[in-house]
């Protein structure tokens, strides 16, 4: 039975060798019974050093085998403590500090990071949100006045949306955050964005964008006018997901400063699973994404094209 870990030196106890990780990934990956990544119906024979052979294909394979730790030479154990620390870090970590704390090149953290973001994006939060649930969007990005001259865009100023990456999320009340990056705000986007993610008779909570309007054939809306300074209308407000994107900026303006847009939708996952667990205990959590590393390979040349 793992003991149970509520900080690092716990962690360290918990997994002092590299075999115990490596059985503790097994465990959650199997189950005590190896299947093939080549082929799930196939017979595996164990072989020495942690490796499996599958009989269909006669291909070797271990417990990295396709998942975000195939394919390199950091030791599960340093993966484990980032882990750990990405995911119990409210705010998350930078590449710099991680490299420093683990004792790899920077570049190699930041490749880790990008893995391990790309195990955030769980299925368990990919669901359909539903009761009462509030939307909104906002602007990721810079605001132009900071902009150097020769890289601001033609009548580009201010804090104007459209020099801004557009997010658009949803909260469930007591319940789970969704937040996808979308092209732009027009309601031929909006909608049917709305329509993919919330489930039939809900209701929903919105501000006073036009494009929302349209929803009250389908569910029952309410809305607030912010323009006016009107936050709370009897039960409509959308605090709790502007609650979500006050974490989610503070975040990025703390820890990582600048994101592409082409990674934004990845260092969102990072934040909606890390929001959407916020009940869970550090195991808990840590367990949770463990669990979703099949099947996720990232490789360095995919993350850069």
């Amino acid at each position: 039975m793992l003991p149970e870990f509520k900080s690092i030196f716990d962690l360290l106890k918990a997994f002092p060798t590299e075999q115990s990780c490596i059985n503790h990934l097994e465990n959650l990956s199997w189950g005590g019974n190896p299947v093939s990544p080549f082929d799930a119906s196939s017979k595996v024979y164990k072989c020495a050093g942690n490796k499996y052979k599958c009989k269909n294909t006669g291909k070797y394979f271990n417990v990295r085998t396709g998942t975000i730790f195939d394919n390199t030479k950091i030791p599960l154990q340093k993966w484990f403590l980032a882990l750990y620390v990405f995911s119990s870090h409210k705010k998350g970590i930078s590449s710099h500090q991680l490299a420093k704390d683990i004792s790899v090149t920077q570049k190699s953290a930041w490749f880790l990071l990008h893995r391990l973001r790309y195990a955030f994006d769980h299925p368990n939060f990919k669901a359909a949100v539903g009761n009462i649930v509030e939307i909104d969007e906002c602007g990721i990005g810079g605001q132009s006045y900071y902009k150097h001259a020769n890289k601001k865009t033609r009548n580009e100023d201010g804090a104007t949306i459209s020099n801004k990456a557009s997010v658009m999320g949803f909260r469930e009340r007591g319940g789970n955050v969704k937040a996808m990056v979308i092209p732009d705000r027009n309601k031929d986007t909006l909608l049917p964005v709305v329509y993919d993610n919330v489930k039939p008779n809900s209701i929903l909570m919105t501000d006073e964008l036009v494009a929302y309007q349209a929803l009250k054939a389908d569910f029952k809306h309410y809305s607030v006018n912010h323009s006016a300074k009107q936050y709370v209308n009897h039960m409509a407000h959308t605090n709790g997901i502007e609650n979500f994107w006050s974490h989610l900026k503070r975040g990025i303006d703390g820890i990582y400063h600048q994101i592409s847009k082409w990674h934004l939708q990845s260092y969102i996952n990072e934040f909606t699973l890390r929001f959407n667990t916020r009940d869970y205990n550090t195991q808990g959590r840590f367990d949770l994404i463990l669990s979703a590393v099949s099947n996720k390979r990232l490789t360095y040349q995919e993350l850069i094209k």
